[in-house]
C-alpha cells in the first residue's frame, strides 16, 4: 500500500515510522534538532511549498532515512493509512 502526502508524492506504508504534527512535535528542542540534522544531511523532502502541517519519517530497506514535509495534516494522513480502522475493529 501507499500513503500520498500531496503533490506527485505517496510513499510505502510499510517504510514509515511516524507521522508527526508539525505545530506540536517542534515544540520539543530534540526535534526541532533532528530535523535541523536531516535538512543539512539532505534527508529533507518537501512535498509542497505551502505552510506544512505534517512530516513523516520513513526509513527504506537500506535503512536510510527521509523527513517528508507536507501541507497535509498528521491526522488525515493518518486516516488515510486505514490504520485508525484497524484498531477500531480489534
Amino acid at each position: 500500500m501507499y500513503l500520498h502526502l500531496g503533490q506527485d508524492t505517496v510513499i510505502k506504508m510499510d517504510e514509515i515510522v511516524g507521522i508527526f504534527n508539525m505545530e506540536t512535535s517542534t515544540i520539543s528542542k530534540t526535534t526541532r534538532n533532528y530535523l535541523a540534522q536531516a535538512e543539512k544531511a539532505g534527508k529533507v523532502v518537501n512535498v509542497s511549498m505551502e505552510l506544512p502541517k505534517s512530516f513523516v519519517l520513513c526509513r527504506d530497506s537500506q535503512n536510510r532515512e527521509t523527513v517528508y514535509i507536507s501541507q497535509i495534516s498528521s491526522s488525515t494522513l493518518l486516516k488515510r493509512t486505514g490504520y485508525i480502522d484497524e484498531i477500531s475493529n480489534v
